[in-house]
C-alpha cells in the first residue's frame, strides 16, 4: 500500500476506468486538481470492455475517526509521563503514519493532540492525516471549583486554536460500576461550558457512559455524546429530534474486556469493558430504531491500536449495523458530524480528494481484515 499525499496536489492526476465504491456496473474517469476531485466522468462501455479484470480498482472516500487519541503512547499516562519527549512526538509520528495506512484520512482526536502539535508532524515527518483537535479535555480536575475557572481553562484550550471542546462528562473504565453514570460536573457547570464554547464558535463532544448528562447534552446541544452505552429509549428518540449525534466507540470495550487480548488490563478494568461491550448493543439498536446519526470513531489510544481502526467496522456490524450502514457512519455520516459534509465523506466533483483505492470491491468484503488488506493506495486531498 502506498499514501498519496497532497505534495504533488498541483499536477493534474487521473484515474482511468475506477469503479465507485457502492455505484454498481459502471466505471469512470476521475481527475483530482489542487487536492479536490475536479472532474468525474462514467467511462464509455467501449473502453470498460477493454480493461483487464485483474486491473479493476474501485475508490471510495477516506475513513472518518471521530474519536481516537493520537497523542498518547500508553494506556497508563503515569507511563507516558517517564518517557523523553522526542521519544513521544516519534510515537505520536508513528501513530499519524498508521491510523492512514489503515485508510483512514481525518481523525478527531479526543483530547491531548494540539494543533500545534498536528502542524509539526505533518509538515516534519510527511504524515498528511488531516486532525481536529480538542486539546485539553475538561474533567474532574476542573468540576466543582465556579464558573470562573472554567471560563479560563476554556479560553486557555481557545488559545491552542483547538476547534472542538470535550467534557469529561460521567466516569469511564477507572470508575466503579456503582459510580460510572456520577456527572462530573453540576448541571449549571455543563451548561455553562457548551453556552460558552458555542458562543466562541466551538463544537463539543461529551464523553457519557449514560444516564442524566445525555439529558444535559440534549438540552444544551452539543454536537455528539461518545461512548453512551447506557443510552435509553427515549433518550435515543430525543437525541433524534436534537440532532446530536451518538459516537458509540464500540470496539475498544471489546478489546479491553479481553485481559489476555492486546491491552492486558487488570481484571476490574476488563469486568467495567465487559458490561459496557454487554450494554452497547441495545443503545445502538434504539439509536438506529431513532434514527440517531451514528458516527464511526474507535476511541484507540495505543501503538497496539492505532492502524487497527477498521475493526470497529466488524463491531458495528456485530451489533446490528448494515455494511452500508457501518460504511456511511465512517464517511458520509462522520464528515456530517465534523461539520465537514459539504467538502468531505464523498467521491464527489469539489469535494476534498481524500479517498482509499482498493484492489476489491469494498461493498463485497467480508470483515475489516480482508478490507485492509484489499487497500492498494490512500490519497489525501488539499490541506
Amino acid at each position: 500500500m502506498k499514501l498519496i499525499d497532497k505534495s504533488s496536489r498541483h499536477q493534474p492526476q487521473i484515474l482511468n476506468q475506477v469503479h465507485i465504491a457502492g455505484i454498481a456496473g459502471k466505471r469512470f474517469d476521475i481527475t483530482i486538481q489542487d487536492g479536490r476531485f475536479a472532474s468525474i466522468v462514467e467511462t464509455g462501455p467501449h473502453r470498460a470492455e477493454a480493461e483487464s479484470p485483474g486491473q479493476d480498482l474501485w475508490i471510495s472516500p477516506g475513513v472518518i475517526d471521530l474519536h481516537t487519541h493520537l497523542a498518547w503512547t500508553d494506556f497508563d499516562h503515569a507511563d507516558q509521563l517517564k518517557r523523553d519527549p522526542h521519544e513521544i512526538e516519534v510515537m505520536q509520528a508513528e501513530a499519524f503514519a498508521a491510523t492512514l495506512r489503515t485508510g483512514v484520512t481525518t481523525a478527531r482526536d479526543a483530547g491531548g493532540i494540539r494543533p500545534g502539535t498536528v502542524r509539526h508532524i505533518v509538515q516534519h515527518y510527511g504524515h498528511p492525516l488531516r486532525v481536529h483537535a480538542c486539546s485539553d479535555m475538561l474533567g474532574a480536575a476542573d468540576a466543582r471549583r465556579g464558573l470562573g475557572h472554567l471560563e479560563l481553562r476554556l479560553q486557555q484550550i481557545f488559545d491552542t486554536g483547538a476547534g472542538w471542546i470535550k467534557i469529561m462528562a460521567t466516569g469511564g473504565l477507572g470508575a466503579p460500576t456503582e459510580k460510572v453514570l456520577d456527572p462530573t460536573f453540576s448541571e449549571e457547570e455543563f451548561a455553562s461550558i457548551v453556552r460558552h464554547a458555542h458562543a466562541h464558535h466551538k463544537k463539543v463532544l461529551v464523553h457519557t457512559w449514560g444516564g442524566v448528562t445525555i439529558d444535559w447534552s440534549i438540552a444544551a446541544g452539543v454536537e455528539s455524546i461518545e461512548h453512551g452505552m447506557f443510552l435509553t429509549e427515549d433518550q435515543a428518540g430525543r437525541l433524534a429530534a436534537s440532532g446530536v449525534a451518538f459516537v458509540p466507540t464500540t470496539s475498544i470495550y471489546r478489546i479491553a474486556a479481553d485481559p489476555k487480548g492486546v491491552l492486558a488490563l487488570n481484571q476490574a478494568i476488563c469486568d467495567r469493558a465487559a458490561r459496557a461491550a454487554e450494554a452497547h448493543p441495545k443503545a445502538i439498536a434504539y439509536a438506529q430504531r431513532a434514527g440517531v446519526r451514528i458516527g464511526f470513531g474507535t476511541d484507540y489510544a495505543t501503538p497496539l491500536l492505532h492502524g487497527h481502526n477498521l475493526q470497529e467496522l466488524d463491531t458495528l456490524m456485530d451489533y446490528g449495523l448494515s455494511w452500508s450502514d457501518a460504511w456511511q457512519a465512517a464517511t458520509t455520516t462522520a464528515a456530517d458530524i465534523l461539520g465537514s459534509g459539504r467538502e468531505l465523506g464523498r467521491i464527489a466533483e469539489g469535494y476534498l480528494a481524500d479517498a482509499i483505492l482498493f484492489n476489491a470491491d469494498p461493498y463485497q468484503a467480508r470483515n475489516a481484515e480482508q478490507l485492509r488488506k484489499s487497500i492498494v493506495s490512500v490519497i489525501t486531498g488539499a490541506a
